[in-house]
């Protein structure tokens, strides 16, 4: 157990807190169930901050992070089909491509679902995945102070193709308050529509 499985045990307990084998032998997986908020589970990564990312100095804030999914009730983890599994591929998916190729994520950085690109999944219709700041769970994820570092979280979030052509051509923040005002989070919504009106999705 390293100290920031500790660290997450006196935030959570121990009994909310279920580790995940996966493919990936440089990091693992937790299931983190929140005692705040019933029925949300926190499927993070457990080592990734290990690695201390080349951040600028704008950025030295997120020089170590963990990511998250942040999942509702009805997504079952142990359920093993395209519609519930695609967020653990996703997240081993990530954390990989940080550790091989000794780069940085930040708030705002987006990723395609393949090439060609496609849904995440048959029922999550995005094509795009976001890195952003915890809004929803500033509390239960707020960084996580170490011996010798600060731990921060950065939640995955889906995106649809429009709201992605939005982020590149106006900015991570006007996105992003696209979404808040429309009630949108970093809790994941197998149901939820695109933030943008058919004004921007018709003349983009």
């Amino acid at each position: 157990m390293n100290l920031f499985q500790e660290a997450l045990i006196k935030r959570f307990g121990a009994n909310a807190i279920e580790e995940i084998k996966t493919d990936n032998q440089t990091f693992t997986s937790l299931n983190i169930s929140s005692k705040e908020r019933k029925g949300v589970t926190f499927l993070m990564t457990n080592g990734l901050s290990a690695y201390e990312q080349p951040a600028t100095e704008k950025n030295k804030a997120h020089k170590h992070i963990e990511l998250v999914f942040c999942l509702p009730s009805y997504w079952d983890l142990n359920n093993d089909i395209p519609t519930m599994n695609w967020v653990k591929t996703w997240l081993n998916k990530l954390g990989t491509h940080l550790l091989e190729k000794q780069t940085w994520y930040g708030d705002g950085h987006t990723f395609a679902n393949g090439n060609p690109i496609e849904p995440l999944s048959p029922t999550m219709n995005q094509k795009y995945l976001m890195l952003v700041e915890p809004d929803l769970f500033s509390g239960e994820l707020a960084p996580i102070n170490l011996e010798n570092k600060q731990v921060h979280f950065l939640c995955v979030i889906p995106l649809f193709e429009d709201e992605f052509d939005f982020k590149m051509g106006k900015g991570t923040f006007k996105l992003k308050k696209k979404l808040r005002d429309k009630g949108i989070n970093e809790l994941l919504d197998d149901f939820r529509m695109t933030a943008l009106k058919n004004k921007w999705r018709i003349f983009k």
